[in-house]
């Protein structure tokens, strides 16, 4: 049990989503998104070696972090950093999870030093030729700081958006915006999810959450919680191991 455990907590499994967005400008089909959260302070091999061999198997166009990259019982930033390091040739974008902020946030600065773009209550225009989509990003919406209406103000077109936030708490209101691609973390999976029955408990959810993992839909709304990297309280997992998302966004349903 010892050993499965430790195989649970430390192997790494990668997770990948096709998302169908009907208005995809066409230089835009097959975008790849990287999705990562909740690192909490986590060292996976010197260097995060094994965790970033494990990313650079795979293309992708842009990092996504949704909080957490530190642990606020013990806010080490140099996982994080060493991570950010060695992703640094892509576009990464960056929303504040509860951790950072419980640990006074310290690490927004190195963050921004290594070119980190942090989205807080906030939408960056990304372009591709003269083409391009929307990448948007409130606060901690667990922490009651996100502000969905000024992060969203900028925009003054139809074309896609994909919001990245920390916790799932969002999705109603993005739901209202019709925002087509929402990301977040902070469930951790549950860190515990029984077979057939999913996590035993969330944070802000309490037992037998609603959102806990994985892609829900609403309306044109598709909102991905990614199972994290790291551990909260209890430094565990059971069936449900530290996860790398990957996002492929489309506009047609033959993908």
């Amino acid at each position: 049990m010892a050993a499965y455990l430790l195989f649970e907590e430390f192997t790494i499994a990668v997770t990948k989503y096709t998302v169908i967005i009907s208005n995809l400008p066409s230089k835009f089909e097959g975008f790849n998104i990287l999705h990562i959260s909740d690192l909490h302070s986590k060292w996976f091999g010197h260097k995060q070696d094994y965790l970033l061999e494990t990313i650079n198997k795979h293309k992708f166009d842009i990092v996504t972090i949704t909080g957490d990259l530190v642990n606020k019982r013990n806010p080490k930033m140099e996982p994080g950093l060493s991570l950010i390091e060695g992703l640094k040739e892509k576009p990464i974008f960056f929303v504040p999870g509860n951790h950072e902020w419980w640990s006074g946030y310290t690490i927004k600065e190195p963050l921004e030093s290594l070119g980190v773009h942090i989205l807080e209550n906030k939408s960056f225009k990304f372009s591709k030729g003269n083409s391009h989509i929307w990448i948007s990003g409130v606060d901690d919406p667990y922490l009651g700081k996100d502000d969905l209406d000024k992060c969203l103000l900028p925009i003054d077109d139809n074309e896609p958006n994909v919001l990245l936030a920390h916790a799932p708490n969002i999705f109603n209101k993005a739901i209202i915006s019709k925002i087509p691609l929402v990301l977040v973390g902070h469930t951790h999976g549950g860190q515990v999810r029984l077979p057939l029955i999913g996590a035993i408990v969330a944070p802000g959810q309490g037992l037998f959450p609603k959102y806990d993992y994985g892609l829900y839909k609403s309306e044109n709304t598709n909102m991905i919680i990614n199972g994290g990297l790291g551990e909260s309280v209890l430094p565990i997992r059971f069936n449900v191991r530290p996860e790398i998302g990957f996002v492929t966004l489309t506009s047609s349903s033959q993908a």
